[in-house]
Order: structure tokens, then sequence, then C-alpha cells
């Protein structure tokens, strides 16, 4: 018999046990761990999910083609490839790396800034690389907002900015865009809302998942909101190169640095989505409000990666014009016509890397013609309800696959169509 030691119980439970046996240890307990309260308010990210449901059929298979998912399916540039390489061979090219980022990539960031949108940043102060634009929203969420703080978020939107700040136990209110207002933020919906908690207000243009162009008016009134209200404006900004020859940034508005912040990001613009290159840019005591946070949690991005990403910014308007527009002008013309052929609305001077539309009426919500379109036509399309309660009657289809795979799509879903 194994030995049996009684230990003694706690208030609130009955006795444990600890059952010891030689050579191995058994413990049995009544009481089980839980997770934190902020594990409660966040399910897995959706992609994540479906991605192993997509898994199980292709091992089935079935041939799932995705356009779901915006991951550029081509290489970065051959000069960001060969620094790659060539750094990654160097003796002293694989320790730890300032958190603050190399001045090489930093340096490259501001030059890409001026270049492209007619904004002058400081590289040593007003410059933060990141690891990608995800970790950015949760480094902004630890500077600026408290536990029980306030934060607008808009809808629809990405589901990361409502996943941060549950996970933070901050609180969201969500702020309608409206297909019949170009997706812009309703201002009538934000002014009239109580400003005494709120610390963040988060935007994105170039629009994800609506692909809504990004509108000078638009930053002119966010930025005033700013003002009059004291928050912070953060507008996430990874899609201006995609089908879009307009770029804007919040941060070319005079003043703007005071209540303003940007992401950008080389995922999108630079085919790198799995180099996890990104930045965050505004006022210098922001950036360093941030660093605090983010040289507690981890060391930055691997110095041959960095340096290649250097290369990459100075990629010529040539690289852009190919990768970025007419790329992306093919594919987006074979999306339309799935569309089409699924009678879903879209706005034809949309941009970015997604095509989004509204789907009939017969169709309860749009998971059931997702997922008709799934499981019938082996076919991975977005469901809009991912976005927010404001995308329930929309589909987003990526432009990240070729066209060989967007023209097999095509014709599966005529004959599921019966077409």
């Amino acid at each position: 018999m194994p030995e049996i030691l009684k230990i003694p119980a706690t208030q609130k439970s009955d006795t444990s046990y600890i059952i010891i046996d030689t050579p191995y240890k058994t413990y049995n307990r009544t009481r089980m761990l839980e997770p934190a309260r902020r594990i409660s308010k966040i399910s897995e990210y959706y992609f994540s999910r479906k991605l192993k449901e997509v898994a199980r059929m292709n091992a089935e298979g079935k041939d799932i083609i995705s356009l779901a998912i915006g991951s550029p399916d081509l290489p970065p540039s051959k000069a960001t490839i060969d620094t790659l390489c060539s750094e990654v061979q160097k003796e002293n090219a694989h320790g730890y790396v300032p958190t603050k980022g190399l001045k090489e990539l930093r340096e490259g960031m501001s030059r890409f800034y001026a270049r492209h949108f007619g904004v002058n940043l400081d590289a040593e102060t007003e410059i933060q690389p990141l690891i990608g634009s995800k970790e950015g929203i949760l480094y902004v969420t630890l500077a600026f907002a408290n536990q029980g703080d306030t934060v607008l978020i808009p809808d629809p939107g990405y589901p990361t900015y409502t996943a941060v700040n549950n996970l933070m136990e901050v609180n969201v209110v969500k702020y309608p865009l409206l297909e019949n207002n170009r997706w812009q933020p309703d201002f009538d919906f934000l002014e009239a809302l109580d400003y005494t908690n709120v610390k963040i207000i988060w935007t994105n243009y170039p629009n994800m998942p609506t692909g809504a162009r990004a509108e000078l008016e638009t930053f002119e009134r966010l930025l005033d909101l700013a003002r009059r209200k004291n928050v912070l404006v953060v507008n996430d900004n990874p899609y201006s190169f995609i089908l879009n020859k307009e770029r804007l940034s919040i941060l070319q508005l005079p003043g703007a640095k005071d209540f303003c912040l940007e992401f950008n990001s080389m995922s999108k613009s630079h085919n790198m989505p799995g180099w996890r290159v990104g930045m965050i840019a505004g006022k210098a005591e922001y950036i360093n409000w941030l660093l605090r946070a983010k040289s507690n949690i981890d060391n930055g991005t691997f110095r041959p990666m960095q340096l290649a990403a250097a290369a990459a910014l100075e990629n010529d308007d040539a690289w852009h014009e190919e990768n970025n527009y007419t790329l992306y002008a093919r594919r987006r013309r074979k999306a339309e016509e799935i569309m089409d052929l699924l009678q879903c609305k879209y706005d034809t001077n949309s941009v970015g890397m997604f095509l989004w539309g509204r789907i009939p009426d017969e169709y309860q919500d749009c998971e059931e013609l997702t997922e008709r379109i799934l499981h019938e036509a082996r076919v991975f399309v977005t469901p809009g309800f991912i976005f927010g309660e404001c995308g329930r009657r929309y589909i987003r289809i990526s432009l990240c696959a070729n066209e060989e795979k967007f023209d097999e799509a095509i014709k599966r879903i005529r004959e599921y169509l019966g077409k």
C-alpha cells in the first residue's frame, strides 16, 4: 500500500490527501487549478481554431483552397533575402540585440516614412521597431491604459484590438463603421460618448476588413477629437501600399505627434509576414513609455532579420508597383468574379489585400454562406462576424493566393452553384 499523508485543509475546501508511492508520486486533490479571469474573456483566435478544421479536411484529401488569411504568398525582394543570408553567417550575428532596435533599421524606417508619407521621424527617439504589430497593441495598452479604463475600437475591426484589451481587463466600447458612411467612423456616436475614463481610440486606415481608403478629413476629425477629449489616437497603417497610390499617415497632420501614434508593418507591403517586423512611430516621450514595457518582456528581433528588413525598406518604386499593385490588381479581378458568382455587393474602389462583400438577403448570416462554401465547394473565405457585429452580413476574400488557385476556386464555386 502506498503511504498516505494527511495534510491540513484550507478553510474553503475539504481535506486534501497526497498519496506517495515509490518510486513515483501520485497527487490526488479535491481542488483543481483555475485560469485567470482574463482568460475567460477571450476565446482562441478564429483563424487558429478554423485552420485546425481546414487541416483535418486536407488530411482527409479534400484539398481546401484558402482565400481567408492575409499572408502574402510571394517572397520579399532579392536584396532582402541576400542581406539575411549574408548577415546570418557572421559570427557576431547571433546574440541578443537592443530592445530599442538596431540603428540601421530605425534609420531605414525614418527614411521610409519621409520618402513615402512626407513625415519626418527622429530615428533615435520617435521610432520603435516591433516583433509585428500584434505585440505593439499590447505595449500601447500597457503604456496608456489602466485596468478599468476604456478604449474605443472600430466595428468591424481587427479582433486583436478587442482581445488584448480584454486580456488587460480594459473596458472596450465599439464604435460603428457603416457602409453608407464609406466605412468611416460615426463621429456623432463618438462625440456623444462620455470620455471620463477613455484613454485610447483605435483606428485603422486603409481599413481592414472593409478596404475603405484613408481620408484626410477622417484623420483631421480624429485629431481634433483627441485634442478636445485628451485621449490618444492610434492608427494601424499596414495596408497603405496594397492597390493604393494615395498614401496617407495620420502623422502628416500638424501637431499629430502630441495625440497620435501610428503602427506600420513589413508583413503586407514587403512580403514579410513570417519575419515579424513592424514599427510604431510618434512622440519621443510616448515611444519611451512603450520601450519601458517592451524591454521587460522581449529582447527584440534577430539581428540579421533587422538588417534584412532595413534593406527591404529601400525597395524601389518599381518593386512596389509590381508586387503591391499590378499583381494584386490581377487577383482582385478574380476575387470580384467570386463575389459576383455569390451575388455579393462590393466597393470597386476599395484598397488593400482583401475584398469585402455584402451577402444576399437569403442567407441568415455570413457564416451560413462561408460554411457552405467551405464544405461543399472546398473554398475557405472569412465570415465578417469575426470582425464585429457590423460585419455579420459580409464576407472577406483574401488576395494572397496565386491566379491558378483563384481559377480553381472559381471553378469549384461555379459547380457548387450549378452555374
